[in-house]
């Protein structure tokens, strides 16, 4: 990932929330037949290994755990993300030598993948991608609510994912390389923007408090 010097992010605090609150992320692996890529949510095991260790499942159909890999696995996540128009900058009606961009959040996360088909680890991460998605819901639902034998058959239709983490990249495009007046009218635009993706993302460009 091409990662200017104004939008790194190496705080380790920040590269875990950014996985944490990611939804969903792409596994990607390089093969001889080329590169493989499976979207699926992944969790983070922060307390296994030096950088933590990546836990997830994809359908035993899926190819991808079959075909060997060449090199580390990566994973992507993603956070927040909104377009910026060059009518919220100030340069605007300044120069006028201003053009459109993206602000986003992203990590990727390198290291050796493991696919695993052992019932007990597979049920465990299960459980445990079950629980961090059901846990805010009112109403949340558990792997045990559904009957042993359904489970153990569902089980024995997906395959597990590994990976111990090597290394990390962030990268936190923010416009942190605008001029203050520039962010201040894009954090006020994307605030007063009809899209709550563009609301999310508005608090977390940097201006003056």
């Amino acid at each position: 990932m091409y990662i200017p010097p104004a939008f790194k992010d190496d705080d380790v605090e920040s590269i875990r929330t950014t996985i944490r609150n990611a939804r969903l992320a792409n596994l990607v692996t390089a093969t001889a037949d080329g590169p493989v890529a499976t979207p699926m949510p992944l969790f983070l095991d922060d307390t296994e290994g030096e950088h933590g260790t990546l836990y997830g499942h994809l359908a035993r159909a899926n190819p991808q755990w079959r075909l060997p890999p060449i090199g580390d696995a990566l994973a992507i996540f993603s956070g927040p993300e909104s377009y910026v128009t060059p009518s919220w900058y100030a340069t605007k009606q300044e120069t006028g030598k201003v053009v459109p961009t993206w602000n986003y959040i992203a990590v990727h996360a390198y290291g050796p993948v493991e696919f695993f088909q052992e019932t007990e680890r597979l049920l465990d991460v299960v459980t445990r991608l079950t629980n961090k998605h059901e846990g805010s819901r009112a109403k949340s639902w558990a792997v045990t609510d559904a009957p042993a034998d359904f489970i153990a058959a569902q089980l024995r239709g997906i395959v597990g994912v590994r990976i111990p983490v090597v290394r990390f990249q962030g990268k936190r495009k923010m416009s942190q390389n605008r001029p203050e007046a520039d962010r201040v009218g894009v954090a006020a635009g994307l605030a007063a923007s009809d899209s709550p993706q563009d609301r999310q993302v508005a608090p977390l460009i940097p201006v003056p408090v």
